[in-house]
């Protein structure tokens, strides 16, 4: 298996990619960019959407479009290229803080983490959104993170993933999805922290593997992470075993998804914002897009329920 760079042009922070089944199309953004993207990939086309604000995640709606979460809120597009209308503001201070990593869940609640950008102190928090009643309900599931990343699902929805990127630790809950609620906190893998003296370009990355940063579950169950100045990309079985690594040609990939008609093409997006000028001439492709043929494919992207599709 090897890694196909299926974008052109790099992105400065390439995050939240989905595959849209209903449109064979690649969805991801851009943060500092401020952009959506999409690709038909049967085409090679991309077209982007330009954000007034940073964008953190996107997933689709079952009603049609997207569900954006951007600095100052949640928001809903009905089309792409459409008009973005507020469904809750941000619970936060958007000074300091933002949307981050988030998706649907299979319930079609949106979830997302929050990043608190001074990193000085574990005020981040993970939100999740139900729409499917007559308001909306915005609520805290869980805290003390700096940098909220890595949220996914077991493919029984019995068990919820988040990571804090900074603290090099991926969680675990045991999720009731009908209350919506988590219990039973615990690690489910951890890295030791990037050395003090470290910096890019070092030879074997000078043993440092990368921290944590977005993920997918495969339909067995195995966490599929990308690993930030890790350089490359994490398979680990449900008990935390790591069962396999597969280097990639940038040095911070952000996250993963499933796509294709099979669900055995995993992409990922990577990031080439603020990188050492060293580094990108090294690994050119830093900030595309990636895509590697897999054995086991993936769960399917969840849809977001804002009330405006059938049951």
């Amino acid at each position: 298996m090897s890694w196909q760079t299926v974008t052109p042009a790099p992105n400065a922070l390439g995050e939240s990619p989905f595959w849209h089944p209903r449109e064979a199309r690649l969805y991801w953004i851009d943060i500092p960019g401020r952009l959506l993207m999409r690709m038909d990939v049967s085409r090679r086309t991309i077209e982007s959407w330009a954000m007034a604000e940073e964008p953190g995640c996107i997933a689709p709606a079952r009603g049609g479009g997207l569900v954006v979460g951007l600095r100052s809120g949640i928001y809903r597009a009905p089309v792409w290229g459409g008009e973005l209308s507020q469904i809750v503001a941000a619970p936060y201070d958007t000074a300091t803080m933002r949307f981050n990593d988030g998706k649907a869940d299979p319930l079609g609640r949106f979830w997302s983490g929050t990043i608190f950008e001074p990193r000085n102190a574990k005020t981040a928090q993970l939100w999740s959104l139900d729409c499917r009643g007559p308001t909306p309900l915005l609520q805290s599931q869980a805290g003390e993170a700096t940098t909220g990343n890595g949220l996914a699902w077991s493919p029984d929805a019995r068990t919820l993933y988040w990571t804090d990127t900074p603290g090099h630790t991926i969680r675990a809950w045991d999720w009731d999805a009908e209350a919506n609620t988590l219990s039973r906190p615990r690690v489910f893998a951890s890295w030791p922290g990037k050395p003090a003296h470290w910096q890019p370009g070092l030879p074997d990355n000078g043993g440092y593997g990368g921290r944590p940063d977005g993920a997918a579950v495969d339909a067995v169950g195995n966490y599929w992470v990308a690993m930030f100045e890790g350089g490359r990309v994490l398979q680990i079985s449900p008990s935390g075993e790591q069962l396999g690594a597969w280097p990639l040609p940038a040095m911070c990939p952000t996250m993963p998804c499933f796509g294709g008609d099979d669900l055995k093409t995993l992409y990922v997006t990577s990031a080439s914002h603020q990188r050492p000028g060293a580094e990108l001439a090294a690994l050119p492709d830093s900030g595309c897009v990636f895509a590697m043929r897999v054995k086991v494919p993936g769960l399917p992207v969840e849809f977001f329920d804002g009330g405006d599709a059938p049951h």
